[in-house]
């Protein structure tokens, strides 16, 4: 499949583009940081959101949805990341969207996923118990109650887990931290008894929260999955959140290495635009071509999710793996080639270095995902 977007992503791109740059640029983000907003994102914003179908667009039609792909979710991903919007987009339309979509009964699709498209439930997933990266290692138990589970112990670095009405939560119904047998996914209020979420202020002024399970008790309609086997169906829903994390990056990547150039192009010294000084030309088209594969790598990603979908996991590191060093490499010449002025808050370059060092944490680092691919590949 060739590595460009067909007719309808791009109407689709244009007008998230368009639509983003006139209600939620940068200074959106701003008005929220700066008058400590206690959601962290317009609730005003989503309803457009909601309006326009992008809630629903994994969704399927027969759920009320657009029933659209990955490639459509990272198009939005990807303008969400030029304008650095705080949205609950990646936790509610992608992540929990997903796992429902292709977890669920028929039973708990009819329930959640017209509500999700509607834009009548805030959802998200919560896995991580540590400071890194490590679904593998998780801890929190599970235990049988009747006909149900018992669930106990916390998670971190939740997106949007202090707004979520519903959360999907991987806890260990066997075996120990590190086995990936015994892994099990569930559905969970997010206002049940034994709940408790805690905003935590990340750098980037996005949303995430700790979440505390206290002997939360659980029915067997909770159960998303089968026991003890939830760990490819958790594998899938973030393979779908590493790529658009990934289409996010390249967004945010994308526009500072735009404000970059023009500003080279703007800046005088010694008499000339600093654009014209070699050294700064060099970087300038290093970074370009670094981009240019990184988009490609995303891109794929997204195709073969949409595809191949069992079999996405090792492009899937690809793309986080580059898409994380890439942008990384952008966000720092930003701030390099704009001097000074680059270090101020006043400044939007250093908002988008805080949003990308987030973005390369969340669901794996390059590193994770460098290990990831050689382990997928059984070196």
């Amino acid at each position: 499949m060739a590595l460009v977007l067909n007719d309808e992503q791009t109407m689709l791109r244009d007008n998230a583009r368009g639509f983003l740059a006139k209600n939620a640029p940068v200074a959106h983000l701003r008005a929220l940081r700066d008058k400590r907003d206690a959601d962290g994102f317009s609730r005003a914003l989503w309803k457009d959101f909601v309006g326009m179908g992008w809630a629903g667009i994994l969704v399927p039609q027969d759920y009320g949805g657009l029933g659209l792909g990955h490639v459509e979710a990272g198009v939005v991903m990807e303008e969400l990341g030029r304008t650095l919007t705080p949205s609950p987009f990646l936790s509610t339309a992608v992540l929990a969207a997903s796992a429902i979509a292709r977890t669920g009964t028929d039973q708990q699709k009819e329930k959640y996923l017209p509500r999700i498209a509607a834009g009548e439930l805030i959802a998200t997933l919560a896995v991580d118990e540590t400071a890194k990266h490590h679904p593998d290692q998780t801890a929190m138990t599970a235990a049988r109650a009747g006909k149900g589970f018992t669930i106990s112990g916390a998670k971190t670095f939740v997106i949007d887990g202090h707004v979520a009405n519903l959360l999907i939560v991987a806890a260990r119904t066997a075996g120990k931290a590190g086995d990936t047998r015994g892994l099990t996914l569930f559905i969970v209020d997010g206002n049940a008894p034994g709940v408790r979420a805690e905003r935590t202020a990340t750098v980037d002024t996005h949303n995430a929260a700790r979440i505390a399970f206290e002997d939360v008790n659980l029915g067997a309609d909770n159960l998303l999955g089968k026991t003890d086997a939830g760990w490819d169906a958790l594998e899938g829903v973030l393979n779908v959140g590493r790529a658009a994390v990934a289409a996010e990056m390249v967004g945010a990547s994308e526009e500072a290495f735009g404000r970059t150039t023009a500003y080279l192009k703007e800046r005088k010294q010694f008499g000339k635009s600093i654009g014209e000084f070699q050294a700064l030309q060099h970087r300038a088209a290093h970074l370009y071509c670094e981009l240019e594969v990184t988009r490609a790598a995303v891109l794929k990603a997204l195709q073969t999710l949409d595809d191949s979908f069992d079999r996405a996991g090792a492009i899937v590191s690809v793309a986080k793996a580059r898409a994380g060093l890439s942008a990384v490499l952008a966000v720092n010449e930003a701030v390099q080639m704009h001097g000074g002025i680059g270090m101020t808050d006043e400044f939007d370059i250093g908002l988008f270095m805080k949003r990308v060092r987030v973005c390369q944490e969340l669901f794996g680092d390059s590193n994770f995902h460098a290990d990831r691919l050689a382990r997928l590949n059984r070196y």
